[in-house]
């Protein structure tokens, strides 16, 4: 059966209604959601799913035997067919696709002014680390780059969502940079993030429509780790 995954084309949806397919081991599936599970470095969406009756709590969301499963408190759980309304938390939600479209404008700023390729990034909500294929890397260089990432910030760049077939995308350019090679092969339709001009890369999170939407990023920290790998640690203000 072929769940629904909401998230993936409207990341601005909060609520959605639809039926309870399997509940087991404090789980619960649904054929039609709008919490977006873990992946990516992007955590998973936490909030709430509500029947006649009762609800429960969902405290985590992840990605099970290609089915998106909503971890759930103890309790009372719904049973199979039951129809349901599943509510994020919207205001963490909202901050994490900050926080992500954040990641992609830094990237897009250090391999368009540096030069230097993405080896790795994860974020919680509001902070966020991204590696680079970088020599070197002082708390000045951070400075910079936060300057100059912010002055691309407020010229609001327009966010947009593009599915490219697979052998299209391992032909564009900015997508090899980003290792569009390592999605597995079974994926035969690739989802892009494209802030247009600044940023394109193959990505299934979650992003605001605008750069204007991320507000100041502060680079709060520079490090080493390791030869031609090295980290900096943002914050949205």
């Amino acid at each position: 059966m072929e769940i629904e995954e909401l998230a993936s084309r409207d990341s601005y949806l909060d609520r959605a209604e639809g039926n309870v397919v399997e509940v087991g081991d404090g789980a619960v599936v649904l054929d039609r959601t709008v919490f977006y599970a873990r992946g990516g470095g992007q955590p998973g969406d936490t909030g709430i799913i509500r029947w006649d009756g009762g609800e429960v709590r969902v405290t985590d969301t992840i990605r099970r035997d290609g089915k998106i499963v909503h971890i759930v408190e103890s309790g009372e759980f719904p049973d199979p067919g039951t129809p349901v309304e599943g509510v994020i938390d919207w205001d963490r939600r909202y901050t994490i696709m900050r926080t992500h479209t954040a990641l992609h404008a830094l990237s897009g700023v250090v391999w368009r002014d540096f030069g230097a390729k993405v080896t790795g990034g994860n974020m919680e909500e509001g902070t966020a680390r991204m590696d680079f294929e970088l020599d070197s890397i002082s708390v000045d260089f951070g400075k910079e780059v936060e300057r100059r990432l912010n002055a691309e910030l407020v010229k609001g760049y327009p966010t947009e969502i593009v599915y490219m077939a697979r052998e299209v995308a391992l032909q564009d350019p900015d997508l090899i940079r980003t290792k569009v090679n390592l999605i597995p092969e079974w994926v035969q339709e690739i989802r892009v993030v494209d802030i247009v001009g600044l940023d394109r890369q193959a990505d299934g999170g979650t992003h605001v429509r605008t750069t204007l939407e991320v507000g100041e990023v502060e680079v709060v920290k520079t490090e080493s780790k390791g030869r031609a790998n090295k980290r900096m640690k943002i914050r949205i203000k």
